[in-house]
């Protein structure tokens, strides 16, 4: 399943990012892919928002990992910018976040494509002109609520 979209703005990436949150129902891992700038944080504070957190979300860029917790499903949101093989994965306790009933968001996946579950879901950002970004936004195995997206 593949589906894209365009947005014109860091509000309409987040909200693009708030649709998807509110739309899982069940544990999923989603990868993010694209260049500093993309929209990255902007989608991961709309995803958070989309599963009922209303904390702060920011990049996780010096903490490797942030958790919000309060939502209807704990989120860790992870940053492997800085990740350089899987023994860094095993010692920011990443295998120990994946066991969990959680949304894992991860930005930069390309630097742990490897290691990232058959499943995820992932987010390429592509920027265009000024603000305009396109969204692609696809799985290899068919997750109901993406349907709705």
């Amino acid at each position: 399943m593949k589906k894209e979209f365009t947005t014109h703005s860091a509000k309409e990436t987040a909200m693009l990012g708030k649709r998807l949150g509110s739309l899982i129902n069940e544990k999923c891992t989603i990868a993010f892919r694209g260049g500093l700038g993309s929209g990255k944080t902007c989608f991961s504070v709309g995803v958070a928002q989309g599963l009922d957190y209303f904390g702060e979300a920011n990049s996780p860029t010096f903490a490797i990992v942030n958790e919000y917790l309060g939502g209807r499903m704990p989120i860790y949101h992870f940053d492997m910018y800085r990740i350089a093989d899987e023994d860094e994965l095993y010692g920011i306790g990443y295998y120990d976040y994946l066991d969990e009933d959680s949304v894992l968001v991860i930005e930069w996946s390309e630097n742990i494509k490897d290691c990232l579950p058959d499943d995820s879901i992932y987010v390429t950002f592509s920027n265009q002109v000024e603000n305009t970004r396109t969204i692609t936004i696809e799985c290899s195995k068919e997750k109901d609520f993406l349907k709705e997206l």
